[in-house]
């Protein structure tokens, strides 16, 4: 039985791989109900961000059940195996660690992770799909990053997709200051960009989401205007750059839309800024003249100053994760090699249990005390001897002489006379 995580992630493979495994909210719990259910799958939970998907699972083989699943959940990847990273035991405990650090996101430190990461252990909990190991590591990688936090800068000035979204609208033509910005969704990453944008003075502001009262609640928070989806053709002409972060399976913007736009606009430019996996703008836009098309791949390289910047940062926090790595694995050892000393402890205990209900009864029955005290001793002795007499039986015979020199051990005080008495198991 092992902990094994399977994934991938922007650094593995590209949007267009990634949109294909990514899975909405909504649709997690149905998947861990299926991940489960799996041969041989004791534990699961699945992390689904616009940079990567994961399944963090004890399992008891290496995980090539898991990685068939994913490559045809929730859209068919069949090519998704070359792509594919597989982390067990140590490594799988620290790719934890450095996720929920904000070591390994596209955004060195983003803060958004961790809130993440705790979202799919919360699911994975009320799922049913978590039991104690999966939840013991979790809790560890929380308290890890909070840690790496505390300790080190690594969160200072915290960057988002979203900020730099918006900073690359700022070095553009479309300065935010001159623009109608058009943002279509309601969630994190829209909140974020719309607070960015505030904070840029941005000239308008549009909100547009499937929901008209969601839009509605940003766009008063923010001093924007609010649109149902429905009505985004009639304003698209308007935005002078469009930041899209919906959870939609399918584009919400197509070649089209794009096109009638540009035309309405008489050609002036569009910086169209496509913050989500699955991506809500067609990837064919890019082909139309006087529109510039990015996808969060594409921020990678704007975002690679910020990266630099953090450098030093980081690597005090990889001390602080591979630290409390070596910590888990020792806490994961010790466990384990007390788990013969709790069987031992429970069989115990089960034993007096049964043989005191029995003795009580006996007594309830008007056995005399000195009878009742009888039994209670033949049978906590026959309970708790019988297992240890035949494994050394079992030894003798086949010469087992590391379990008699156990055995030796564990009874040292014992006489011999008292050590070879009645066995009444013969």
């Amino acid at each position: 039985m092992s902990i094994l995580v399977l994934g991938i992630n922007h650094q593995t493979a590209p949007v267009s791989l990634r949109e294909r495994v990514a899975f909405s909210g909504d649709a997690i719990p149905a998947a861990l109900d299926a991940l489960r259910g799996l041969p041989a799958v004791r534990e699961v939970a699945l992390l689904s961000t616009c940079n990567r998907t994961e399944l963090y699972a004890v399992a008891d083989d290496n995980g090539d059940t898991l990685a068939d699943w994913l490559a045809t959940h929730p859209d068919d990847a069949g090519d998704l195996h070359a792509y594919l990273y597989r982390h067990s035991e140590a490594d799988a405990v620290r790719h934890l660690f450095r996720v929920a650090t904000g070591l390994d996101s596209l955004v060195l430190g983003e803060p958004q992770i961790l809130g993440q990461v705790k979202d799919a252990w919360a699911t994975a909990r009320s799922s049913g799909s978590l039991g104690s190991q999966l939840d013991r590591l979790f809790q560890h990688a929380f308290a890890t990053a909070k840690r790496a936090r505390t300790d080190t800068r690594i969160g200072a000035n915290p960057v988002s997709v979203a900020s730099t979204a918006v900073r690359l609208a700022q070095e553009s033509f479309a300065r935010p200051e001159d623009s109608t910005v058009l943002l279509i969704g309601a969630g994190e990453t829209i909140e974020l960009a719309a607070r960015h944008l505030v904070q840029a003075k941005t000239k308008r502001l549009l909100v547009a989401n499937r929901t008209l009262a969601h839009a509605q609640d940003l766009a008063t928070r923010h001093g924007g205007y609010a649109l149902a989806l429905t009505e985004l053709d009639r304003h698209l002409a308007e935005a002078d750059v469009v930041i899209s972060a919906t959870a939609a399976r399918d584009p919400i913007l197509h070649k089209l839309q794009i096109a009638t736009a540009l035309a309405s606009r008489r050609h002036r430019p569009m910086l169209l800024l496509d913050l989500a996996v699955p991506r809500d703008i067609a990837p064919d836009v890019v082909e139309l003249k006087d529109v510039f098309l990015y996808t969060v791949d594409d921020l990678e390289r704007a975002i690679e100053d910020n990266r630099r910047s953090r450098r030093e940062a980081a690597n005090e926090a990889e001390a602080i994760v591979e630290l409390q790595v070596s910590r888990y694995i020792e806490t994961l050892g010790a466990s384990t090699r007390t788990e013969p000393l709790k069987r031992l402890r429970a069989h115990g205990e089960a034993a007096k249990t049964d043989a005191l209900a029995k003795a009580k009864q006996q007594l309830a029955t008007g056995e005399s005390p000195e009878a009742v005290l009888d039994f209670l001793a033949h049978t906590l002795t026959n309970k708790l001897l019988h297992a240890p007499t035949i494994a050394l039986r079992e030894a003798a015979l086949s010469g087992n002489a590391e379990l008699a020199r156990a055995a030796d051990k564990l009874f040292p005080a014992l006489p011999d006379a008292t050590r070879a008495g009645n066995d009444d198991e013969r």
